[in-house]
């Protein structure tokens, strides 16, 4: 029988003050199309009530563009017993809200007691449908247990939403059906469509009538109650936006005249059936830590809620759908963070992901262009179109007058070499020649003749520098020669030749069209060959320390936990001008390096690199991707305990709130580590010649790991335990 209390999330008591923007995050439910916040049904103060759909950007001032709110179809207020249901009047009897990450249920139970001292019982579930993400359903129960008389549904669509104050939609029309609405609105600046549709099924012999309220089309129905008597009420809407229709309208009336009245039980079908196929690809067990086992499907969902399936012109935000965190603009946090994810469980999707970039290199030719470079530069912050979007300047995070330069969108650049991993990791993982030709190789490229024109040569010193960048420890800006960028570089462009050469070999007209096309010639390949030989690799062989940057063990020295206790990162306690002056780090730069390039590095490399720059890295309040990292290498170099209490950083990121932040989304780039961390740290899943195979270190409570992945098309099934239990 399956534990459900390690499939759900559970939340026993409402939040409406300091917690509640934290759990309308946590209970977020999507399909990879749109993403709606957990708010509640009725309305509260300070609430975020939001529904993001994929691709839907719209300009917005200082930040150049940001995921457009779109309006919101959860609403469903409860007029009863003389006044509305509210969780903050009457009397709270019973209350549990849930999560089940099996199918992606949101589900509230409440008893109430009015203000007239009527008992009542309401549960609200609502899904997004995974079998037609056009489609999200709400259905209400009530029953009265001892009362008698009317009761008004309202369940309206608002089209109102704000970004925190910013208003992206203009009304178009909308009209007002027997039992159903429709509403259609256009973005102010991108000028594209969308078109919202619901409909309202209700208890037999209840009428429902229309409010035809300018920009909130409401649905309203009143039945009668009596003692012991349920009512069911229906909420059923499709969205399309222009980005995928050409007549949104006309496709949202149809998606729901197709639906049967009510609709909740054909559309859950296939919905569940669409559920069970994600987790028997995905799903990870780990037997001994309730805990670990409940936050890595916590965290699986999140990322399988934020993919696409269908569209493969979008990426997945650094806060996915969840929240106004970042714009919705994409990071590397896609790439090396949550691709691996995708790549080896549920590898079509991870293709739609890096096909997003494929379609994108126009933006990153721009950018490229705009430096005076060659090629294709990706964009620290991509939205829509793969032009810099990262904002210049933002509030201080100690002065709220007072505004600090944004350099990463100038200086950030080693972004440009993790979507090249990513795309070579796809393809090894998956061998899928195909998009390799047609559109990786590309990436692949283009990216690789940015850094040949980006590199600069010291004739005097007889090699190449990148100088003024910012490696992933943003901590430090305005650095040269970052270890983490220069390593990757050089392995992009070595793995750019091998490219050629393959694409001569499997592809020949394929690829002398796209050198044609690129202007690669031998002159190129030469240069390239060149600055890989040639670049600075800052690595020390008398003590096997990498350097983080040149001048990096210049900078004050600082361990950590000299500053425990703490509840704030080290930057903002030293301020962020004061934590450039000194070896703090953000996140662990050469560990990340030494896990993507795990062959540059022998064993006693990777331990006194491990030694010296964990006490110097702020796990506990830095960025949310260091811990996953570090919990990996942990792993590799035999510090399990370590490795076991970094992971559980990752793990309570968003479920216990640990940075304070999860207001403003789910921490995507953590999720994806999550995994990786359990499969590449914990598993020591590797590939070789012969295919994955596994090398565990499992934390002494955890007495099985299992999980499945993806291999050139097979699925390989890993059932992992201590050597003393293994079967």
């Amino acid at each position: 029988m399956t534990n459900t209390s390690l499939w759900t999330v559970i939340e026993e008591t409402p939040e409406l003050g300091n917690r509640q923007a934290h759990q309308e995050t946590i209970f977020t439910i999507g399909n990879g199309y749109l993403g709606t916040r957990g708010t509640y049904e009725e309305r509260y103060l300070n609430e975020m009530r939001t529904t993001m759909i994929h691709g839907v950007f719209d300009d917005v001032p200082v930040v150049f563009t940001e995921l457009a709110n779109s309006p919101d179809w959860t609403e469903m207020e409860v007029l009863v017993d003389g006044g509305f249901f509210r969780l903050n009047q009457g009397k709270l009897l019973a209350y549990e809200r849930s999560l089940d990450l099996r199918t992606g249920l949101h589900r509230r139970f409440v008893r109430w007691r009015s203000p007239r001292d009527h008992t009542l019982e309401l549960t609200f579930e609502r899904f997004a449908s995974l079998a037609d993400p056009h489609l999200v359903c709400l259905r209400l129960k009530v029953v009265s247990v001892d009362y008698q008389g009317p009761v008004e549904v309202r369940a309206g669509v608002d089209g109102n939403p704000d970004n925190a104050g910013v208003v992206h939609w203009e009304w178009v029309e909308q009209e007002i059906l027997s039992e159903s609405a429709w509403l259609h609105l256009q973005t102010r600046a991108t000028r594209l469509d969308l078109a919202v549709a619901v409909r309202l099924a209700v208890p037999e012999g209840c009428h429902v009538q229309g409010w035809d309220v300018h920009n909130h089309p409401t649905l309203v129905a009143e039945a009668q109650l009596e003692p012991g008597k349920e009512l069911v009420f229906e909420k059923v809407a499709s969205y399309f936006t222009g980005r995928e229709s050409s007549q949104t309208v006309v496709d949202a009336k149809a998606a729901l005249s197709r639906l049967l009245s009510p609709a909740w039980e054909t559309l859950w079908q296939p919905h569940e059936q669409a559920w069970k196929k994600e987790w028997d690809a995905c799903d990870i067990v780990i037997e001994g830590d309730d805990e670990a086992q409940l936050a890595i499907r916590f965290n699986i969902f999140q990322l399988l809620i934020a993919g696409s399936r269908q569209d493969d012109t979008v990426s997945i935000p650094a806060k996915t759908l969840s929240g106004y965190g970042y714009r919705g603009h994409s990071f590397w946090d896609t790439e090396s963070y949550m691709l691996p994810f995708f790549t080896y469980t549920r590898p079509a999707m991870a293709r739609n992901l890096l096909s997003y970039r494929w379609h994108t290199l126009p933006g990153a030719r721009r950018k490229a262009a705009s430096g005076g470079y060659q090629g294709a530069q990706f964009a620290w912050e991509s939205a829509a179109t793969g032009d810099e979007v990262t904002p210049t300047w933002l509030t201080h995070p100690k002065d709220r007058n007072a505004l600090v330069r944004i350099w990463t969108g100038d200086i950030e650049i080693h972004i440009s070499s993790d979507v090249a991993y990513a795309t070579w990791q796809y393809w090894q993982a998956t061998g899928d020649d195909a998009f390799l030709i047609e559109r990786g190789a590309e990436v692949i490229l283009e990216t690789a003749r940015f850094w040949a024109s980006r590199a600069e040569w010291k004739a005097d010193k007889g090699h190449y520098e990148l100088n003024d960048v910012i490696g992933p420890d943003e901590n430090h800006e305005h650095v040269d020669d970052s270890a983490y960028t220069n390593y990757l570089v050089r392995w992009h462009l070595r793995t750019a030749l091998a490219l050629v050469t393959w694409l001569r070999q499997h592809a020949p007209e394929a690829a002398q069209s796209l050198f044609t096309r690129l202007t690669i010639d031998d002159e190129t390949l030469e240069k390239w060959r060149e600055v890989s030989e040639r670049i600075v690799i800052p690595y020390d062989p008398n003590t096997r320390l990498v350097e983080q940057f040149r001048g990096y063990f210049q900078r004050k020295d600082i361990r950590i936990p000299d500053y425990e206790p703490r509840t704030n990162s080290i930057q903002y306690i030293l301020g962020i001008e004061g934590a450039n002056q000194v070896q703090a780090l953000k996140q662990p730069d050469v560990l990340m390096l030494m896990y993507l390039l795990p062959e540059a590095f022998d064993p006693a490399v990777v331990r006194a690199n491990y030694d010296y720059y964990t006490p110097r890295t702020d796990l506990a309040f830095g960025s949310s991707l260091g811990p996953s990292i570090q919990a990996i290498m942990g792993c590799r170099v035999g510090q399990v305990g370590e490795a076991y209490e970094n992971f559980m950083r990752a793990a309570r990121a968003d479920l216990v709130d640990v940075r304070g932040n999860v207001r403003d989304g789910i921490h995507g780039a953590s999720a994806g580590g999550l995994w990786q961390a359990v499969v590449f740290g914990f598993g020591g899943l590797a590939f070789g010649p012969q295919g994955p195979s596994t090398s565990p270190s499992l934390p002494p409570q955890w007495q099985r790991l299992a999980f499945k992945v993806q291999y050139h098309g097979r699925t390989f099934s890993f059932d992992l335990r201590h050597p003393t239990e293994a079967v």
